[in-house]
């Protein structure tokens, strides 16, 4: 991996992801389980959780880089669009930093959904275990 590489992939925050972070996570916030609730505070529907993002990630580090002897330090992440049941995402990454000296690298990341609007962004630093 070199700085500049990019990766790609595609998640969609189906009905079995978000049931399967309510049930691990037990939150059951009304923004996220009531749509009605949601609506009356100017929401399309239910707002999806947003660490089901960072989970999307973890997949990413773990499944999607050339490479599996990886350990992320750190992972920051902001939220600028909701984002709803059945959203499809575009998930782009592109290694902005390698720090060889201590085996990490640095990502900027960002999803987008169908209409092509940023939903998140942030950045993730990796490291390699030797």
């Amino acid at each position: 991996m070199i700085e500049g590489d990019k990766f790609n992939h595609s998640f969609t925050v189906s009905q079995n992801v978000y049931s399967g972070f309510i049930d691990v996570f037990n939150d059951r916030n009304p923004l996220h389980t009531d749509s009605n609730w949601a609506t009356a505070n100017g929401f399309k529907g239910k707002v999806m959780h947003g660490n089901i993002l960072n989970g999307f990630i973890s997949f990413f580090v773990g499944e999607c880089l050339p490479v599996k002897n990886v350990i992320i330090y750190t992972q920051h992440i902001r939220f600028s669009q909701p984002v709803y049941l059945d959203d499809a995402l575009d998930f782009s990454a592109e290694i902005t930093g390698v720090f060889e000296s201590v085996n990490t690298y640095e990502f900027k990341f960002t999803f987008r959904n169908k209409e092509e609007k940023r939903v998140a962004y942030g950045t993730i630093q990796i490291g390699l275990l030797t």
